[in-house]
């Protein structure tokens, strides 16, 4: 019952009626949302592993 369910043609469709029905100006502001939520993201995944950088240099120092 699953199967080809996300098929290209499938995804095609499925994004030409969301255009129809949200307009491309709400469908741009989503994508640019979208790709800035993933760029806070991973900018909030480097900064957890920097403080991890500096601890294993203090070590070796030490």
């Amino acid at each position: 019952m699953g199967e080809g369910l996300f098929q290209p043609l499938h995804l095609i469709l499925i994004i030409g009626i969301i255009l129809l029905i949200f307009g491309t100006s709400k469908f741009s502001a989503l994508g640019k949302g979208l790709g800035e939520g993933i760029r806070n993201f991973k900018a909030s995944m480097k900064e957890g592993e920097e403080p991890k950088k500096e601890k294993t240099e203090e070590e070796k120092k030490s």
